[in-house]
């Protein structure tokens, strides 16, 4: 199988001691394309350098996600806009809102979602959401652009049937993680992923975080990795019913198409 993985926080300390070896395994595990997650504007420009040092391989997205919203400033949108415009940068994101930490205010995360959507809109770029216990005031702004909303995920999607049906009634594509291999949290997800339309089903890691609960052996302090990504697709597969090779190879051009790359 060769595989995209359409999310992957690279840049965390997780990875600082080994990611030559993380990206290695990854190769080894078939996944050809990594995008990696920018979650602030520095986060986003070491994204868009690993991206710089992997061209082909690994790809950046640019954003500010909502738990950091009260850290934007007048500076933010210029630099995420400086940040859009390079090579390897392909989507603009992570962000949207997050009603399950509230690591920063409800005003605060909806100010700067709407700030980097317009963006979005103005340059026509992919966006790369985040929305987690904040439907449908999450849908309901998006809503408000829909006409000039360019291509958008819905990114570890975890949420409900009628959340999936508002974001796809948006047109949104829909990444599923790791998060449908836990029998605990992820069961209903088995259910709804054939609702998803096989041309905007997109399929990630979050790594390092959400690794697969029946992944055996666990890695070493339960670290995801992008190398994990087959083991995801073959429980998707199996939801679908549908071989995981057909899976993969849907899913890969579905990012591909998505991203531009």
């Amino acid at each position: 199988m060769r595989l995209a993985d359409i999310g992957a926080n690279l840049t965390h300390a997780a990875f600082r001691d080994d990611l030559g070896a993380v990206l290695e395994r990854a190769r080894a595990a078939g996944v050809a394309t990594i995008v990696v997650t920018g979650t602030t504007v520095a986060e986003s420009r070491a994204a868009a350098a690993l991206a710089d040092a992997h061209p082909g391989f690994l790809y950046a997205t640019a954003g500010v996600h909502p738990h950091h919203a009260r850290e934007c400033d007048a500076q933010t949108v210029a630099a995420l806009r400086a940040l859009a415009a390079q090579q390897g940068v392909v989507a603009l994101g992570e962000c949207g809102l997050d009603f399950n930490r509230n690591y920063a205010p409800h005003p605060d995360q909806e100010r700067w979602f709407v700030a980097q959507l317009e963006l979005a809109c103005a340059i026509g770029k992919p966006l790369f959401l985040h929305s987690r216990d904040a439907h449908p005031r999450f849908a309901d702004i998006l809503r408000a652009h829909r006409t000039q909303l360019p291509p958008a995920v819905a990114h570890c999607f975890t949420g409900e049937q009628d959340e999936l049906r508002a974001y796809l009634d948006l047109g949104l594509y829909v990444g599923i993680t790791g998060w449908i291999c836990d029998e605990r949290r992820g069961r209903h997800l088995l259910e709804l992923v054939p609702e998803i339309p096989r041309d905007r089903l997109l399929v990630e890691t979050d790594a390092p975080y959400l690794t697969p609960r029946d992944l055996h052996p666990q890695p070493k302090a339960r670290r995801n990795e992008p190398a994990f990504l087959p083991h995801i697709v073959k429980r998707i597969a199996q939801a679908l019913g549908r071989p995981a090779e057909e899976v993969a190879a849907e899913t890969r051009a579905n990012a591909h198409a998505f991203f531009g790359v």
